[in-house]
């Protein structure tokens, strides 16, 4: 398999092209953290865009950075720190969880977890990373030089491509230049620990916590006997973060202590312990390191996140928690035959076949991922749209095929 690493957007162009010509597709790659996350791609080359890298543009009183698509987090993360700013979608690193390591790359990049729609904790109160994504320049699968959006936070130019680019997995564009919006750091970070909290109980105090004017940040529950790097208070773990000035937090960390007070033993942790939390959190650490598990990431709406872990676990012996206020599921199964996909979906969709949610496998064996449905399977309308707008952007499929739909 030929590796192919363009330098700049032309190189970028003429290399899609020729892999048009040739009819060969390619799969694409930077950072390589993510190389496990999908479908088995069926590709004749890598296009390794690690060489478009390196922030373009960074005004951090308009609260804009543009980067290269290529460029490590690691290297955009500690420039806005030093500004006192921060992606505020809170981008997580999973190599721990899928085994990456470091063999393929620098880590995540920015382009990256964009292409992916991946987001963190924060998620629940700033929003998903499709939302801070601004704008890109990038070429098709037709060999087309593109772009979209631009560099301010309020644009009016059409079509709002980057939503679309975000969680495309890298089947629409090679994307060479990316946009975000990013927001002030703050200045201190507390978090409010709840114990011996049982699982349906957690999910009203996040509900009530997250509906309060008290601004949480993040909120999730650990159940009894979940493995974290550190240790926790108790068992149940219901955790609740606050951000911003000291005295704002303090007050705020009374105020909800004071409210659910009876809800279970309260702790309020601050520093770097207080950030490790959700750190951890969003990594997955909880799930990390399961040999012979598979891990699903399970959305549904946050009143049923507790319930739906518990259904899980006792039908397929799961190790789970909840993020999201409850809203998002994380389980680890063992691998099996179908890591449990089917009962997962059918749980889903409860017992008379008509609540919501959908369930993505994030980490399984090759064998597995290319065996079950991924990502939750689209109706048939839905479908079919997904693959005019696939026709549309690369007709010839030579983009991660395969990496969300069999055969395209």
């Amino acid at each position: 398999m030929t590796r192919l690493s363009p330098a700049d957007l032309t190189e970028l162009r003429d290399q899609i092209t020729g892999a048009l010509a040739a009819e060969e597709p390619v799969e694409l790659i930077a950072g390589g953290s993510k190389r496990e996350l999908g479908r088995p791609v069926q590709a004749a080359h890598i296009l390794d865009l690690a060489l478009l890298s390196g922030i373009r543009d960074y005004q951090p009183s308009e609260l804009v950075l543009t980067a290269g698509a290529g460029t490590p987090l690691g290297e955009i993360e500690p420039a806005l720190e030093e500004a006192g700013q921060m992606l505020a979608f809170e981008p997580p690193d999973w190599r721990a969880l899928l085994g990456s390591g470091e063999q393929d790359g620098a880590g995540p990049t920015l382009g990256g977890v964009l292409a992916c729609n991946l987001s963190g904790p924060r998620r629940v109160k700033a929003g998903a990373a499709r939302d801070h994504f601004l704008g890109f320049r990038a070429v098709s699968g037709r060999g087309e030089i593109f772009k979209a959006g631009g560099k301010v936070i309020k644009n009016v130019t059409g079509f709002d491509l980057p939503k679309l680019m975000a969680g495309s997995y890298g089947t629409l564009a090679a994307l060479e230049e990316v946009t975000v919006k990013v927001l002030p750091r703050p200045e201190m970070v507390a978090t409010l620990l709840f114990t011996k909290v049982e699982p349906v109980a957690a999910g009203h105090l996040m509900g009530a916590a997250l509906g309060s004017p008290h601004e949480v940040s993040g909120a999730a529950y650990l159940p009894a006997g979940t493995a974290m790097p550190f240790a926790l208070p108790g068992d149940g773990t219901v955790a609740l973060r606050l951000e911003g000035p000291a005295p704002s937090v303090e007050f705020r960390c009374d105020s909800l202590t004071r409210e659910h007070g009876t809800s279970g033993a309260a702790e309020i942790v601050t520093g770097s312990e207080a950030k490790e939390v959700w750190r951890a959190i969003g990594e997955a650490a909880p799930l990390a390191g399961l040999a012979g598990h598979a891990v699903w990431r399970i959305s549904v709406a946050p009143a049923r996140g507790g319930e739906l872990g518990q259904v899980i676990s006792r039908a397929l012996d799961a190790v789970w928690f909840l993020d999201w206020g409850g809203g998002l599921l994380w389980l680890a199964v063992p691998e099996g035959t179908d890591a449990g996909a089917e009962a997962i979906r059918t749980a889903i969709r409860g017992p008379h076949g008509r609540d919501t949610g959908h369930a993505t496998l994030v980490k399984g064996s090759l064998a597995l991922r290319g065996s079950v449905a991924v990502f939750e399977p689209q109706p048939a309308p839905l479908a079919a749209l997904s693959r005019r707008v696939k026709d549309a952007f690369d007709p010839a499929h030579i983009l991660n095929p395969g990496r969300m739909v069999e055969g395209s």
